[in-house]
């Protein structure tokens, strides 16, 4: 894999912490990563974005690139179109990812919200600029209860698509997990036909960034590039 799309079933559910915990282990095991955000919304011009936040946490080696930024926290095509300001269109983020791909060992491409958010008028999303890259999508998803229903769709829609779903990741795993999310680790995979490949714990991104670093690849399993194990998580806490 040289470029993986990173998509959340909701929004605020650690998709920016996974993302940087993928960048960390990447860098630790000594690739060259850049990280790709094509629509940043609610943040203004002046603030730090997902993209700055990845490099807080995994370091200053990655190379970030933030296409649009619109200040209202919503979807960016009504973002976009309430600032009177451009749309990010599918086809710019697949030529963007492209660029990063010739000079990088692993480009992740961050969405906003879901996977079938809108960016533009004409109906394109996350999911059609994951089809113009030919690019597998990790899916990360809350831990506890609704969890299942929104992974299953999410793998519904990336099926229907053709596109890969490489695997999920749990966005936040609380330090007392309750009975859902103990159940959801091993029913996660059966509704979304894809591999557990990480768990980052609760408040990851409230770590200091160095460590943040240490701890990234253990929260990952191998396939993330990290020494994370879905059976030892399970026999743990399922």
């Amino acid at each position: 894999m040289s470029v993986v799309v990173v998509s959340g079933t909701g929004t605020e559910i650690g998709k920016t912490v996974a993302t940087a915990a993928v960048a960390a282990a990447a860098l630790a095991a000594g690739r060259t990563v850049a990280v790709l955000k094509p629509a940043q919304t609610g943040v203004g011009p002046q603030e730090a974005g997902d993209v700055a936040e990845v490099t807080r946490l995994a370091g200053s080696a990655v190379t970030g690139l933030e296409l649009a930024r619109y200040p209202e926290p919503l979807a960016p095509e009504r973002a976009a179109a309430r600032a009177g300001l451009p749309p990010v269109r599918p086809a710019e983020v697949a030529a963007a990812a492209e660029r990063l791909d010739r000079d990088h060992d692993l480009v992740l491409v961050e969405g906003a919200g879901g996977l079938l958010v809108r960016f533009d008028s004409e109906g394109g999303t996350l999911a059609d600029a994951a089809r113009l890259l030919g690019a597998p999508v990790l899916l990360v998803v809350p831990a506890g209860l609704g969890t299942l229903n929104t992974a299953a769709l999410t793998a519904e829609a990336l099926a229907a698509r053709g596109l890969r779903n490489l695997g999920l990741v749990v966005g936040s795993w609380p330090g007392s997990p309750d009975l859902a999310a103990r159940c959801n680790l091993a029913d996660l995979p059966l509704v979304s036909g894809a591999p557990l490949l990480g768990a980052l714990p609760e408040a990851a991104g409230a770590l200091e960034p160095a460590e943040f670093r240490t701890g990234a690849p253990g929260w990952l399993a191998p396939e993330l590039g990290g020494t994370w194990s879905a059976g030892s998580f399970l026999e743990t806490w399922g």
